[in-house]
């Protein structure tokens, strides 16, 4: 199981948000770059980065600071926020990023999936973010009628590189993660699933490695960020 260490961008800054509340932010480095280079010195196989400006402005808002990110790195990167176009999932593909993660398009646009897929086969995430079980879209501001269950399955043709699930609730509050919906959403997709939202200690690391079908990774901010989780051991207790 792999972790990835996650960089939010808001405005060129290293932020953690509660719960993806814009107004809820701490700042924790104003040099990305350097905030990459440090995950990546601590033993990071890759980086989760996301632009949180252009999750809710609908449009890449950070992407001179992820391409300064990419130079820095050797390790590879996937980018989510505000990807929704074919043109902006190529630049950031050509730019050097791995993968990218399609939020809010992979529900409005389905044939953006089937055309970025076909391009770009396992290359391609889909973020399902999901609040009171209800899937968020545009940065967790609007909700989209929808659950998992209903949408997941329409992924399955798909060569994507994996789904990631995030609970809102959870996001940045230190609480744990949820467990029994990580279990029903491994068993809801053949992809590969990354879990989001909540990790705090090395036993919810454990406890999500032991969730079958197997959640393929996990990622994790303000925990390392805070200081109550380590990299080294989180990535020892991942590979157990």
């Amino acid at each position: 199981m792999k972790i990835y260490p996650a960089i939010d961008l808001k405005d060129g800054r290293c932020v953690r948000l509660r719960q993806g509340d814009m107004a809820q932010e701490t700042r924790y480095s104003d040099d990305p770059p350097a905030m990459a280079k440090h995950w990546e010195s601590l033993g990071a196989e890759c980086l989760h980065v996301v632009d949180l400006d252009g999750a809710v402005q609908g449009q890449p808002k950070n992407i001179s600071h992820i391409e300064a990110i990419v130079k820095a790195l050797s390790i590879p990167i996937q980018v989510g926020g505000g990807i929704r176009s074919l043109d902006t999932i190529r630049k950031y593909l050509s730019m050097g990023v791995s993968r990218v993660v399609l939020g809010t398009a992979a529900l409005e646009q389905p044939e953006l999936i089937a055309k970025s897929c076909e391009e770009f086969p396992s290359r391609i995430l889909v973020g399902i973010d999901v609040k009171n079980g209800e899937i968020a879209l545009r940065g967790w501001i609007d909700g989209s009628g929808k659950r998992p269950e209903d949408v997941l399955p329409t992924l399955t043709p798909y060569a994507l590189a994996g789904i990631i699930f995030t609970d809102i609730s959870r996001d940045g509050m230190m609480d744990g993660p949820n467990l029994t919906a990580l279990t029903q959403m491994s068993a809801l997709t053949p992809h590969p699933l990354i879990a989001s939202g909540g990790v705090t200690k090395i036993s919810d690391i454990t406890a999500i490695r032991h969730i079958n079908p197997p959640v393929s990774g996990v990622i994790i901010g303000k925990a390392f960020y805070e200081g109550s989780i380590a990299l080294p051991p989180a990535l020892k207790a991942a590979s157990l």
